[in-house]
């Protein structure tokens, strides 16, 4: 039994979109763009992060609370002749001193900071991925188009040698090679669809419109592929990476820490004022005493606890950011190295096989069935023609799409997929901003 998969099997939902596609208005790349920056939901995650950091930073800069409390001494029971006893108020407030709720507040204000430029990573993450999921959209769409013609070209070349097995000009196994070799460019057209299908489902995930896959886009990958020069492409990587901005912004946030940790030790003021009402009679007027004030003050002695342990805990978080931005950099260089030979290969190999390769083989593949048509070929010839035409629009339209998604990729700065979830905020910042507010 064998089985056959036409270039007509495509999914139930594949053919629907085909459909859909057809009557949409078109999609931009710059459309797509502010869609994304619209309805992708880690904008909205990492836009919370911000407001949050910010949030914050206002509560690390308020004063402790007062404390209010009711006070009674010497308390006679009831029914008692002679009552006597203190019955009053206090308040109470902790005053810190040193600047320590400045340092606080900056603490998280450079973790807004930090989450801002993560903010801007995400933001770059969304436009690069819809770039390239819109280039290798177009090339997949592209590849159908070849697909098609190439079995349009199969077919044809089905026709003749049925015309020449019918008179006798032609042997059976050939006759059976070509109806093969239909088949399988078939299977390659029915495959690049699904593929479309594919790719058209990721761009709406992360345009975060569902709409986006059965609109059909504005654009194609003929357009001139950007130039990029190295040492100039990996400065503006290194110096304008949102990646690289928000390793120095943890560098600063660490270091506020630092800082925090170094002051908690400076004392804090206490003070509780307050009044009573004496209801013990005096000597000399046998009434009672009446209201009386009352003051108290005190100060934190760093006696038993000056915060080593914080300081050094501080001054190793400010080192792993120091490493964390150097190990960052260190890496982009080596990405951007290794996607820029990408980028040169695929350029130079996409013009080469455009302007020399394909039009050669396309023409081979013709004069080929052109001589077997006249039976001046053997049919070997023709299929060898036929598969070399196959294979050499098969790696032009890899290299056109390598090249394409390279630059883009480098353009993009190497931020990453715009579905990964936005970067969490750094541990310990509330543990190294203890102020003693219950």
């Amino acid at each position: 039994m064998v089985l056959v998969l036409s270039a007509n099997a495509l999914p139930v939902t594949a053919r629907a979109q085909a459909t859909a596609v057809q009557g949409a208005e078109p999609l931009t790349l710059a459309r797509l763009e502010q869609l994304a920056l619209e309805n992708n939901p880690t904008v909205r995650a990492a836009q919370a992060a911000i407001e949050a950091a910010r949030g914050r930073a206002r509560q690390a800069g308020a004063w402790p609370n007062p404390i209010a409390g009711y006070t009674g001494e010497e308390i006679t029971t009831r029914g008692s002749v002679d009552p006597r006893g203190e019955h009053g108020f206090f308040v109470e407030q902790t005053i810190p001193l040193g600047g320590k709720l400045r340092l606080s507040r900056s603490v998280f204000e450079r973790a807004a900071d930090e989450a801002t430029m993560r903010a801007e990573l995400q933001r770059q993450r969304i436009a690069s991925s819809v770039r390239a999921l819109f280039y290798q959209v177009l090339t997949s769409e592209r590849r159908i188009e070849v697909h098609e013609r190439l079995a349009a070209l199969g077919s044809e070349a089905t026709g003749v040698t049925a015309q020449l097995f019918n008179v006798g000009a032609a042997d059976r196994p050939d006759f059976l090679e070509s109806e093969i070799e239909t088949r399988r460019v078939q299977l390659e057209l029915n495959a690049a669809r699904n593929q479309v299908f594919a790719l058209r489902q990721q761009l709406a995930a992360v345009v975060g419109v569902p709409d986006a896959a059965t609109r059909p886009l504005a654009g194609s990958i003929d357009e001139v592929i950007p130039e990029l020069e190295r040492d100039a492409t990996l400065q503006v990587l290194i110096e304008r990476s949102p990646q690289v901005q928000t390793a120095r912004a943890a560098i600063a946030r660490t270091q506020a820490q630092t800082a925090l940790a170094r002051r908690e030790t400076h004392p804090d003021v206490f003070l509780r004022g307050g009044a009573a009402y004496n209801r013990e009679h005096g000597e000399d007027t046998r009434r009672p005493i009446g209201w009386e004030g009352q003051i108290e003050a005190g100060i934190s002695i760093p006696l038993f606890n000056r915060n080593q342990g914080g300081i050094t805990a501080a001054r190793a978080e400010e080192t792993v950011a120091q490493a964390e931005l150097m190990r960052l950099q260190l890496a982009l260089r080596a990405q951007a190295a290794s996607e820029f030979a990408t980028y040169l290969t695929a350029i130079r190999s996409a013009e080469s096989f455009r302007a020399d390769i394909l039009p050669r083989a396309e023409q081979a593949y013709t004069l080929y069935l052109a001589r077997y048509r006249e039976m001046g070929a053997a049919y070997p010839q023709v299929l060898v023609a036929q598969r070399g035409l196959f294979e050499m629009a098969r790696e032009y339209l890899e290299h056109l799409e390598d090249a394409w998604r390279s630059a883009l990729r480098l353009q993009g700065l190497l931020a990453g997929d715009g579905l990964d979830a936005p970067d969490g905020e750094s541990q310990g910042i509330e543990a190294s901003t203890r102020m003693g507010r219950e």
